[in-house]
């Protein structure tokens, strides 16, 4: 029987409209990034305006690189990639102008919301419910058109990239979903519906395998397509490509709770975390031996294209940070690095080095066949990877640097017992050095990045008036799937080593994306079912009760403003903390907070003790000037809150929300919420006068904070009553 031949061209406008939105995006999220480096180093960059401070423009910056830069370069990779891969057009063209649409109109929602102050403080899940709608939306275009081209293939075999694609759309989905589960309190507000431990659970579950799905998984899938494409070789060993997949989808789901480890999340969660990041080092650097040797035979071609050095780069930088991630997981080593700047060199050595220069290869490989011309200059794409080479460097090994000095300094004791540096501003001063390295660095790599967007310019610009479009021909795809007996003589052990199993799935798009989403649901399902169900992971504590409205207020302002980026809100029980900071912080205080503040970095000092430290004048002052009661301290100063008039209205649906969530607030607190707030804001005011500060904030944003902050820690203080099980 003959079979039919059919013919079609490929849709190229979607990649390149995906491309050049990746390295304009990718120019303003570095550009943001350089303006709050900056603003470490000297407060002045913050100008004193709401809309510029670091608090609120550190989320962007994150967002702004992850979803609008890397976001933007992964639809590029898959439209193009998915086209050739299953020999077939796109499902529908309108799908993927609605995706394109879609996803900038969400970068921008970001851009307008989070300098504003909406934001609802989860690292990576900042953005408020109308747009975590809106990306679930555009996430199930994106899934339709990608499953419905795999649908009309013409290929019977799912190459070893889409495999990493449907990982990638099936755990987004997931996590994304259950992450920002939410009640809605107002147009732009919401709560959690997780409190406390299983809050930060939930989060570090999302935020750890938002790294994994979106910055490795899909990255991954990218450089098995792209590396082979460069080099012009195979890649190098299909059974390790099976099992580098199988088992990081399985095990990077686990890894999250690694990231709370001594805090009030129970011990076995995060021993489970840390013993699934060892295991995840494996796996990890099997796909890195994958795509280095698959430049065997091509090693002479690195020294002349940028393109393979771009990606050399790039998968050496996925090795040293999947090694580097297991190792931070170690409980000992964890006790140093937390909350300091370790994290922080360790998250852009791998956004840098690896996502970054994985997309810059793929650009400039992309540039000349999506544009049909020649690239603009080929010594632009050589200076740019040099430039950003030195870059990285200068960025991550000041930050490393600094790091460690955090940590040490922190725990340091002198010879009598004493901390050896009492004042946490002690250790600031000593970092400002590395800072300005950092901004160094950091400029050295969006030069590099700039060259990028002026090559993709004036290539775009020497485009042909039209563009061929290549009629391609392949023959349909037969119904049912050939069954292939394997050789007689083989155990069932050769049988699975040649993965002919795996061979038959990959015919069987159904069911691999079933197989995946069992990996993903299940590896979640055995931590999260006892972290919710086991009462003994949250004992009560009787004298923790909710706040008042006045500080529930003050806490949507201290998470508007983002100071969550800068301070923790737990004290862990390692000696110099308590030390420093007071009693270390136990479950039972944390479960009316929707949502949790534990932070995970130390900018500034830990602020659960911080209730009742100072008198209701201090903090004023403190956040008017923080200079004033803390001579050098970087912290940016926030005027804005002793003139922005408190929302009184909006008290009412936000305690109304927090007894929607469970939190036991009587009838009248919730119907007099607002004159509640006023009576305490009025004393509040009252004793700033007293104290000789100024008079007139009794309906000032900076009295719902300092509500706040005079709160924090005060539960506990005598003896804590505690019993088994939730309250």
């Amino acid at each position: 029987m003959t079979e039919r031949v059919e013919r079609f061209v490929y849709d190229d406008g979607i990649v390149r409209m995906f491309l050049l939105a990746t390295v304009i995006w990718g120019a303003v999220g570095t550009a943001v990034g350089l303006l709050i480096a900056l603003q470490l180093v000297d407060p002045l960059f913050n100008f004193q305006t709401p809309w510029l401070s670091f608090g609120r423009l550190r989320p962007l910056h994150t967002n702004a690189v992850i979803f609008a830069f890397a976001g933007n370069a992964i639809f590029t990779g898959v439209y193009y990639s998915a086209q050739r891969l299953l020999r077939a057009r796109m499902w529908s063209d309108l799908l993927g102008r609605l995706h394109f649409w879609g996803w900038q109109a969400i970068i921008v929602a970001a851009a307008v919301t989070l300098p504003l102050g909406y934001n609802q403080s989860k690292e990576y899940a900042e953005l408020e419910w109308p747009i975590d709608i809106a990306i679930t939306l555009v996430w199930v275009i994106f899934a339709v058109n990608v499953f419905g081209t795999v649908a009309r293939r013409r290929e019977r075999h799912l190459y070893v990239a889409l495999w990493f694609y449907i990982a990638t759309l099936v755990a987004i989905a997931v996590l994304h979903i259950f992450n920002n589960l939410v009640v809605i309190a107002g147009p732009m507000k919401s709560y959690s519906v997780y409190a406390g431990v299983q809050d930060a659970f939930m989060q570090w579950w999302y935020g750890h395998n938002a790294v994994a799905f979106f910055l490795t998984t899909p990255f991954l899938g990218l450089m098995y397509y792209f590396l082979p494409k460069a080099a012009e070789r195979p890649v190098f060993s299909y059974r390790l490509s099976i099992l580098h997949f199988w088992t990081l989808v399985f095990i990077y789901i686990w890894a999250g709770p690694h990231h709370l480890h001594y805090t009030a999340l129970p011990a076995w969660a995060s021993t489970l975390g840390m013993l699934f990041s060892l295991m995840l080092w494996m796996p990890s650097w099997g796909g890195m031996i994958n795509g280095l040797l698959t430049l065997r035979g091509a090693w002479h071609k690195v020294t002349e294209d940028a393109v393979l050095k771009f990606f050399v780069v790039a998968v050496t930088f996925y090795g040293m940070s999947t090694f580097e991630g297991p190792v931070l997981s170690i409980k000992s080593v964890n006790a140093l690095s937390h909350y300091t700047d370790w994290t922080i060199a360790h998250v852009h050595a791998g956004a840098l080095g690896w996502v970054g220069f994985m997309v810059f290869g793929m650009v400039y490989w992309l540039l000349p066949r999506v544009f049909q011309t020649a690239l603009w200059s080929r010594k632009a794409a050589e200076l740019h990877f040099w430039i950003g080479t030195i870059g990285i460097l200068l960025y991550i090994v000041a930050i490393y640097a600094a790091g460690l000095t955090q940590g040490l300094m922190w725990r340091a004791f002198d010879d009598t017992g004493r901390l050896a540096y009492p004042d946490f501003i002690e250790t600031t001063l000593r970092l400002i050095p590395m800072y300005w390295v950092r901004v160094i660095g950091g400029s050295f790599y969006i030069a590099g990045l700039l060259l990028c967007l002026v090559n993709a310019v004036m290539t775009w610009r020497s485009r042909p008036e039209r563009y061929t479009e290549t009629v391609h021909e392949a023959p349909a795809l037969s119904r049912g799937y050939p069954v292939v007996p394997a050789p007689a003589g083989l155990s069932a052990w050769a049988r699975f080593m040649r993965a002919g199993w795996h061979r038959r799935w990959e015919g069987l798009p159904t069911t691999f994306t079933v197989w995946v989403v069992v990996a993903v649901v299940s590896a979640s399902l055995f931590e999260i079912v006892p972290m919710f169900l086991i009462r003994s992971n949250v004992p009560t504590i009787a004298s923790v009760r909710p706040y008042t409205p006045l500080e529930l207020a003050g806490r949507d302002i201290y998470v508007a403003e983002g100071c969550n980026n800068c301070h923790s809100q737990m004290v862990r029980p390692i000696r110099a903390e308590t030390l420093r900071y007071g009693e270390y912080s136990k479950p039972g205080e944390f479960v009316y907070d929707h949502p949790f503040l534990w932070g995970s970095r130390r900018i500034g000092p830990d602020l659960h003790r911080v209730g009742g430290k100072y008198p209701h004048l201090w903090h004023v002052r403190h956040m008017e000037d923080p200079r004033s009661t803390t001579p050098q301290s970087i912290m940016p100063a926030y005027p804005w809150l002793l003139t922005a008039p408190l929302d009184w209205a909006s008290l009412g649906a936000h305690v109304k929300a927090q007894v929607s969530l469970g939190v036991p607030y009587r009838p009248e607190e919730v119907a007099r919420a607002a004159d509640l707030a006023r009576e305490q804001a009025g004393v509040i005011a009252r004793d700033v006068v007293q104290q000789g500060g100024r008079a007139g904030l009794e309906d000032k944003q900076i009295v719902a904070l300092v509500a706040y902050l005079q709160r924090l820690g005060t539960d506990i203080k005598g003896r804590a009553q505690v019993t088994a099980g939730r309250p």
